[in-house]
């Protein structure tokens, strides 16, 4: 088959606009993926970018295929373009155009819209241009239709609300009320990590690459192939997980590092430094968004899981909660700082810029004479260019993110989040940290799940000009879509997060309600769940809607209406609404006039 050279410049169109579609889906539903994790204080934002590189990966490569064929044959037929290959070729190169550009100005606005609704709404415009009002598949069409998408503006949120609430719920009532809270909170989490490792077992089976024929196994392979799964990975959270948390947690030794996380049994009777629990020596973050209030738990009966400290002393630690400093960077405790702390850090640090303005007075770094000389070409490569494509690639991972959600002290809008802020129970600081541990692996979940829903809405469509563009006839209903198209989409969606993630953040987590581990946790794993279980329906639902809805779910669990950002919410909400109609009325038109335009013969 002929290559459409004649088209050369419709191909180079759909190269570029799905890059910037793919990197504006990074910047505004990877963000989704990884905001409560940021938010809660779990990981920093530069340990988001590379979780997310790596899982975002793994769902594309392994999962994200078949749910781009819903994208690009679910909605319109492909008989709608009368097996014109170049009509095809314009239609998608259209809608992937107009998709780029409405999610370039939500982003740049710090709207956090659907980035699955905004190409579906695209495509279905580009359907009606073509074929008129009844070439879209408007119906429910086994889950691929219209009405099945449509549908998720309610079913996403809906069922990412119940499966937070009731994942909240259990942690509430089982580990969090208790006294002891740190002592239920070990007990139980090897439970967690069995549940997360089975859902993601569940996701990469179902939905599995062709090549492996995971879903060609037997009901019985398949259900064993989850629940081992889910117990080799509790198991080994009892080996290595609970002597490392017991240390941290329970004997408060701040000299734990990270890689002593593999000693694992090794660690059960290690003796804690003398001094451990001591004002000043802490051997966790400090996970609040706010100081502590009357009502919030801050006792923790932890010495009865075998502290070697006495009631006394533990009952000092946690009474004055609200009177610890944060640990300093380089402490002896070497306890990793709180965003705030990093981020006051940075202030206090000269930027990079103001760092090169002084390099750049040296004479010895001057431009002399035409720039084009070899010294000239070396000094603007090394103290100009270079510079700036480093700042602008490292900016993202330097901003407070809890600033930005918080809103400025002192502020109408600041005060009212701190309001927001009041309404919610704060928990102890030992107990939070276990469920760091979860929020994470539960985050790493969603990013997978991301990059095997998400990431079609952006290769679906360029999966369709490609091969048109290179086989010379129209993409039928197999068409295959090819590794590098998925790595190099997955790579795109990083970079949008690692350079443009924070504006969209900064509407998310704690602008909603107040942020932890624990509640970071039960929001990423109901709405985790939920994306899984549509994609492996073929149904391409919102990232954004399903971390709405779980956020909504668990905030609702707090007992207090007014402990919900309803403002935010609707702001929200009112984004979905208008990407469907905007962006579809926009392609419609779009190329309906260019079709239509008049041309010489």
């Amino acid at each position: 088959m002929p290559t459409l050279h004649q088209y050369d410049y419709l191909f180079a169109f759909g190269v570029i606009f799905c890059t910037l579609d793919a990197y504006q889906i990074g910047a505004n539903d990877v963000a989704n993926s990884w905001a409560t994790s940021v938010s809660s204080k779990s990981v920093t934002m530069k340990q988001a970018i590379v979780g997310a590189a790596i899982f975002e990966f793994l769902g594309a490569v392994l999962v994200g295929g078949r749910v781009s064929s819903t994208i690009k044959n679910g909605i319109i037929p492909a008989n709608v373009f009368q097996n014109d290959a170049g009509l095809q070729l314009l239609g998608f190169v259209n809608a992937i155009f107009i998709s780029s550009l409405w999610l370039s100005i939500a982003t740049y606005m710090s709207w956090p819209v659907s980035t699955t609704y905004s190409i579906v709404s695209a495509v279905l415009g580009t359907g009606i241009a073509v074929g008129g009002f009844d070439a879209p598949t408007w119906g429910w069409n086994g889950g691929k239709g219209m009405a099945a998408i449509w549908g998720g503006l309610v079913i996403a949120p809906a069922m990412a609300a119940g499966f937070g609430a009731v994942v909240f719920l259990l942690v509430k009532y089982i580990v969090l009320k208790r006294r002891d809270s740190t002592r239920w909170g070990i007990i139980t989490g090897p439970f967690w990590f069995f549940l997360v490792a089975c859902v993601l077992t569940m996701s990469i089976i179902y939905k599995g690459s062709p090549q492996l024929e995971l879903d060609e196994m037997s009901s019985g392979k398949t259900a064993a192939a989850i629940l081992l799964t889910g117990l080799v990975v509790s198991l080994l959270s009892v080996v290595f997980w609970v002597p490392y948390v017991r240390a941290k947690v329970v004997k408060k030794d701040y000299t734990i590092r990270f890689y002593h996380f593999f000693y694992g049994p090794f660690l059960w009777n290690r003796p804690a430094p003398a001094d451990a629990g001591e004002i000043g020596k802490e051997a966790v973050a400090d996970y609040r968004i706010r100081a502590n209030r009357e009502g919030d738990v801050v006792t923790n009966s932890i010495h009865v899981y075998g502290n070697a400290h006495s009631m006394a002393e533990s009952a000092r630690a946690t009474d004055t909660v609200d009177d610890i400093p944060l640990p300093e960077k380089g402490s002896e405790n070497g306890s990793r700082k709180s965003d705030q702390a990093e981020s006051s850090d940075a202030a206090n640090t000269p930027p990079l810029e103001s760092k090169l303005e002084k390099e750049i007075e040296s004479p010895q770094r001057q431009i002399e004479g035409p720039w084009i000389l070899p010294k000239n070409l070396w000094i603007l490569l090394r103290y100009r260019a270079y510079p700036f494509i480093w700042t602008t690639l490292t900016h993202g991972s330097k901003v407070d993110i809890h600033a930005l959600q918080a809103g400025q002290q002192g502020t109408k809008e600041g005060d009212r989040m701190q309001k927001i802020y009041e309404r919610a129970i704060q928990y102890p600081n030992e107990t939070e940290h276990l469920y760091s541990f979860m929020q994470v692996m539960t985050a790493c979940t969603a990013s997978f799940a991301h990059g095997a829903n998400d990431l079609s809405n952006a290769i679906g469509p360029f999966s369709v000009i490609y091969y048109t563009w290179k086989n010379g006839v129209p993409a039928g209903k197999n068409t295959d879509v090819e590794v590098w198209m998925l790595v190099y989409g997955a790579a795109t969606l990083v970079l949008g997060l690692a350079t443009y993630g924070y504006n969209i953040m900064a509407v998310l987590g704690n602008r909603i309600t107040l942020h932890s581990p624990s509640r970071g946790f039960c929001m990423e794993l109901g709405g985790a769940i939920t994306v899984i279980l549509a994609s492996q329906y073929g149904i391409p639902v919102s990232t954004t809607m399903c971390i709405t809805g779980a956020t909504i779910g668990v905030s609702l669990c707090n007992g207090d209406i007014r402990s919900t950002n309803w403002k935010a919410i609707a702001w929200i909400y009112v984004g979905w609404i208008l990407t469907i109609i905007v962006v579809a009325v926009a392609s419609a038109c779009m190329l309906a006039i260019v079709i239509n335009a008049p041309r010489l013969n």
